[in-house]
């Protein structure tokens, strides 16, 4: 890969850190280091996207077509830092990059055969003006440059946020997005397949209640893609 000179200078003026050890980034990688990336705790569920851990979280919810997440999320490992960063330290960077960096390698089983449109999980109006930005948004962006899928963002909308999922137990995650979606125009995705994108999958929970509206469309099909997916 050829590295221009202003890349190299903008480099040597601003260096870039690795997300997950900290270190310097090198001009010619991305967003993460090649040793951190090596490191990270795929799952490679792609492989087999039809009968893995994540996907059967969603088989007693609702019928799905495939589900895979790039890695194993753990909020107390060093590797998995990255997550934590791009949601709560202001760099949406992260995810597009992480976004299309899963996709590269998912795209290598053929996890994108089929799918028409990408569906960000939709952040509250008020939460994504208190970030800035929808990390799962990110993410779909990074999806979408690797494999050239649209995102639609306007047939379902998150009307409320009840407040963090990360220390719920599973029944409290449940409760708290039942009813935190609505459907705002089935048209946009009647007949198609779309897949799902979210940060983390840890009950499935949030995917789960997007889904179920996305599903009032005549036709839908719906498959799951997250960075990462939490054993809790």
């Amino acid at each position: 890969m050829s590295i221009s000179i202003f890349a190299r200078l903008a480099d040597f003026i601003a260096p870039r850190r690795c997300p997950v050890c900290g270190g310097r980034l090198q001009v010619q990688e991305e967003v993460i280091c090649a040793p951190c990336n090596l490191h990270l705790p795929r799952t490679f569920f792609s492989r087999d996207p039809y009968d893995n851990e994540m996907a059967r979280l969603f088989w007693i919810q609702l019928p799905i077509e495939r589900a895979a997440a790039l890695i194993y999320y753990s909020p107390k490992a060093e590797s998995t830092h990255f997550i934590h960063r791009m949601k709560y330290a202001n760099h949406p960077e992260i995810g597009e990059q992480m976004g299309w960096i899963a996709a590269r390698e998912m795209e290598a089983d053929h996890f994108f055969e089929g799918i028409d449109l990408i569906v960000p999980v939709p952040l509250a109006p008020k939460r994504e003006r208190e970030r800035g930005y929808n990390q799962s948004l990110m993410i779909a962006r990074g999806v979408r440059r690797a494999t050239g899928i649209p995102i639609e963002t306007r047939a379902v909308r998150r009307k409320s946020f009840k407040g963090s999922q990360t220390q719920k137990r599973r029944w409290e995650r449940q409760e708290n997005v039942a009813d935190a979606f609505v459907l705002r125009d089935g048209s946009r995705v009647s007949g198609k397949h779309l897949l799902i994108v979210d940060d983390v999958v840890t009950t499935g929970a949030t995917a789960t209640a997007c889904a179920v509206q996305l599903a009032k469309a005549n036709g839908v099909r719906v498959s799951i893609l997250s960075l990462g997916f939490s054993k809790e």
